[in-house]
């Protein structure tokens, strides 16, 4: 089993920054990946950011540029560092972590942190 807990979100300003924390624990070991997705009201969950556990990183069109994610191993925390933030960024951010455990996938999913971006 693994745990999330997301931190950081909140209210900004357009052309602002936040930076969203995830902190994994439990089976930390077992992670393949962590990624950031966010759900805006009324649409679907979307994909923003994601990090393999070798460190190589992929980005939403919509985000490249103005997104970094990160991992600090030793705290077993990703970040997600958003820059230049937009009115259209406000959503709830989710964490997944993808574990793959005798061959089965598992995924993982905190329980979200608001941002909310004013124009």
């Amino acid at each position: 089993q693994v745990q999330l807990v997301e931190s950081g979100g909140g209210l900004a300003q357009a052309g602002g920054s936040l930076r969203l924390s995830c902190a994994a624990s439990g089976s930390t070991f077992s992670i393949n990946a962590i990624s950031w997705y966010r759900q805006a009201p009324g649409k679907q969950r979307e994909l923003v950011a994601a990090i393999s556990s070798a460190g190589s990183t992929n980005y939403a069109d919509s985000v490249k540029g103005r997104a970094t994610i990160s991992r600090d191993n030793a705290k077993n925390t990703v970040y997600l560092q958003m820059n230049s933030l937009k009115p259209e960024d406000t959503a709830v951010y989710y964490c997944n972590a993808a574990s793959v455990r005798t061959g089965i996938v598992h995924n993982y999913w905190g329980q979200g942190t608001q941002v909310t971006v004013s124009s």
